[in-house]
């Protein structure tokens, strides 16, 4: 399977199952694209028939670029076979009972009431709550527990708002760091936090304990301003900024991210990540909202074409400024074209519900921050493990092979078949196809692929 796409000047061909990313001039490029269409002496004839008298091009250049696409096919990196599908879910039956992170649901309560909000406001459809040093304890009791030889362990505190329930964070992580030696662990902990709390106390636990924060910004003070208001419907925009900025200085303008969410309202969110690198913020996410169908800030079919030419702009915004001596990063364009995940982690998929789990004020376990609050999917406690083992099973076989829609899209290996949490909201099955996602997803793909292969080319 081929994947053939121009961008920026670049033609670019992906080989789906080899991983070959191959940049080729306009000869090959059409010749690919009718390579397993046609016989050969059709491909050469209409190539002749295109390129003749162009730039010199012969029919014995094309020839040659014919059989050199042949000898790609022939070495695996053009057309290569898929034959992943057998190793789908070895990965998860290997590290099964195995938990690496927990996202600790610290304040099911916030002071901020943002409009778009899928956490209601942080009471994920239930009751406001914070949560006790000894629900917490336990919450790493548990971890440690079922972690098997595993000795990086993560464990994110979210909300809500965590900052609303600080001593109780700092509590877990002294408790963290006074048992992690004797039981060969490492614990890594991040902090999502929308700002109104941050003083000096908090920045400086922050960049002793804090492996990366994540920033609450939307970009624009109007389009932040719109949404991500205080109970009285203030804006925070200005209260949150200058607080911003003093705790990515005092990080060394690293291990942090700047995460934005864009919405119906500001599908041109190109101008809300020029705004966060004026304000002096380099490491940067803009997310597309997450939100009931139908609701006003749910992303239209008529945003689309926006959209997507707001990654591509943004990809060739990225490279200006790396020319320029102001790089900076934005999260899904990070790559590593030459190593990355291993075969087994991209087809197995998201880790949520069997590596990963949240666990709320309460001490109830989920598959992930996103299915909180949805009572079917509640997989145990932390006292007792997880006891519903048919949803857990559920997403122990979400792959991108249980996907029907995924085994014939190109971009299956760098998904892994998608966020279950988003394929359940829109089609009500955690093995559904989130389609409005997709189509993002592979357009980042696209930018992210032609930036490396531009900074490569420069090199």
């Amino acid at each position: 399977m081929i994947h053939q796409y121009k961008l920026n000047g670049y033609n670019i061909v992906l080989d789906t199952c080899s991983g070959g990313i191959h940049v080729v001039d306009d000869v090959a490029y059409d010749i690919i694209s009718l390579f397993e269409t046609e016989e050969k002496n059709t491909v050469i004839a209409k190539m002749t028939e295109k390129y003749a008298g162009i730039d010199g091009i012969t029919p014995d250049d094309i020839e040659e670029c014919y059989g050199q696409v042949e000898e790609l096919k022939n070495m695996g990196k053009l057309f290569a076979p898929d034959t992943f599908e057998s190793m789908a879910g070895k990965l998860k039956e290997k590290t099964s009972g195995v938990v690496k992170a927990l996202c600790l649901h610290i304040a099911h309560t916030c002071n901020l009431n943002c409009e778009y909000c899928f956490a209601s406001q942080g009471k994920y459809h239930g009751e406001r709550a914070v949560m006790s040093f000894e629900v917490g304890k336990r919450a790493l009791d548990f971890l440690i527990e079922n972690s098997g030889t595993r000795k990086n362990l993560e464990v994110d505190f979210f909300g809500g708002e965590p900052l609303m329930n600080f001593e109780v964070v700092k509590q877990l992580v002294a408790y963290a760091r006074s048992i992690e030696k004797q039981h060969n662990k490492n614990f890594r902990f991040t902090l999502t936090t929308n700002g109104l709390l941050i003083d000096d106390d908090v920045i400086e636990w922050a960049n002793k304990e804090c492996s990366n924060v994540v920033l609450s910004l939307d970009g624009r003070k109007e389009i932040h301003d719109r949404f991500r208001v205080d109970y009285a419907g203030n804006g925070s925009w200005e209260r949150i900024v200058p607080k911003f900025q003093k705790f990515v200085e005092a990080r060394g303008g690293k291990n942090y991210y700047m995460r934005g969410t864009f919405t119906h309202a500001n599908p041109d969110f190109l101008k809300d990540i020029k705004q966060m690198l004026d304000l002096g913020f380099t490491e940067l996410s803009m997310e597309p909202v997450v939100c009931a169908p139908g609701d006003k800030s749910e992303l239209t079919k008529e945003d689309l074409p926006i959209v997507l030419e707001q990654y591509e702009e943004l990809a060739k915004l990225i490279l200006e400024r790396e020319k320029e001596g102001r790089p900076f990063t934005f999260y899904h364009y990070m790559i590593d074209l030459t190593g990355g995940p291993c075969i087994y982690k991209r087809i197995s998929g998201c880790g949520s519900g069997t590596e990963y789990m949240a666990v709320t004020p309460w001490g109830d376990l989920y598959p992930c921050h996103q299915f909180v609050g949805e009572e079917e999917y509640k997989l145990g406690d932390i006292w007792n493990g997880v006891t519903n083992k048919e949803k857990q099973d559920e997403f122990a076989c979400c792959n991108v092979y249980a996907r029907e829609e995924c085994r014939d899209c190109w971009a299956k290996l760098y998904c892994s078949g998608g966020c279950a949490a988003n394929a359940y909201h829109s089609t009500g099955s955690v093995k559904g196809v989130y389609k409005y996602g997709c189509e993002l997803f592979k357009k980042r793909m696209e930018c992210a692929i032609m930036v490396e292969i531009a900074k490569k080319i420069k090199k």
